[in-house]
């Protein structure tokens, strides 16, 4: 009966800490983004601004923009309205027109479908790749999370356009580097940093969201769940009392 209590106090203690270590798995100082796909009014912004701009490239072919407005709280009108720009239909899945043939070779390579960036990254992941964005010494686009990244910054008219501010650091064999000490922003975007912030920090939600839609209903059902086997463990000892009662 300790080692079944036990077990069951680890459970819901080391629940919250899956989603930590997925999030560290890109090998990056990360930002916490605060990403919370329970709240719908995030995800509903980040549905808006990924179709807006990141749909154009990047498909969520897993996604259905049926399942998406029953999960957002959005009605057919809605989303045929707001969130689709082409002739799909709303049991369609989320696909963009580009020929994989065509974008490698105006980009070099076929952007990659985003359906499980969420689950492979992590939220924290996403919130700082889309904040890390700059321009380097040769006015191209660079990224502290993913660097050389092939991928323009498509968000830029809203953040605007920020250049490292360098530092000078010596590592434990005596090599000197410069590094990223800040950002500057030189030309600001059509939003405030706090709200870049909170676009951001909806569209992570977004992917996270869309990587395991269940997830919404699977963490509900989670706590049920776990109080489940907390009141079936304290049933079963007092059955196991009273059986060896009589034993004894």
């Amino acid at each position: 009966m300790k080692k079944l209590a036990i077990t069951l106090f680890l459970a819901v203690l080391l629940l919250p800490l899956s989603s930590l270590t997925v999030s560290a798995a890109g090998g990056a100082a990360l930002e916490h983004s605060g990403a919370n796909v329970g709240d719908r009014a995030s995800l509903q912004r980040g549905a808006k601004w990924y179709v807006n701009y990141c749909l154009g490239c990047h498909s969520i072919s897993y996604m259905r923009y049926n399942r998406l407005a029953e999960d957002l709280g959005l009605s057919e009108d809605m989303v045929m309205e707001n969130l689709v720009f082409s002739n799909a239909k709303f049991a369609d899945t989320m696909d963009i027109a580009m020929h994989p043939d065509q974008s490698k070779s105006w980009f070099g390579k076929t952007p990659p479908d985003l359906s499980l960036i969420g689950r492979s990254r992590g939220a924290d992941w996403l919130y700082s790749y889309l904040r890390g964005f700059y321009k380097d010494e040769n006015g191209e686009w660079n990224n502290t999370v993913l660097a050389n990244a092939s991928m323009p910054h498509v968000l830029w008219t809203l953040q605007g356009i920020q250049t490292p501010v360098y530092r000078q650091e010596t590592d434990a064999s005596g090599y000197t580097q410069e590094v990223i000490d800040h950002f500057e922003l030189t030309t600001p975007g059509t939003q405030s940093p706090e709200e870049y912030k909170e676009t951001a920090r909806d569209i992570a939600a977004f992917l996270d969201y869309a990587g395991e839609p269940a997830q919404l209903k699977r963490k509900g059902i989670g706590v049920w769940v776990i109080l489940f086997l907390v009141l079936f463990s304290l049933v079963a000892y007092l059955l196991k009392a009273e059986y060896w009662r009589d034993v004894h």
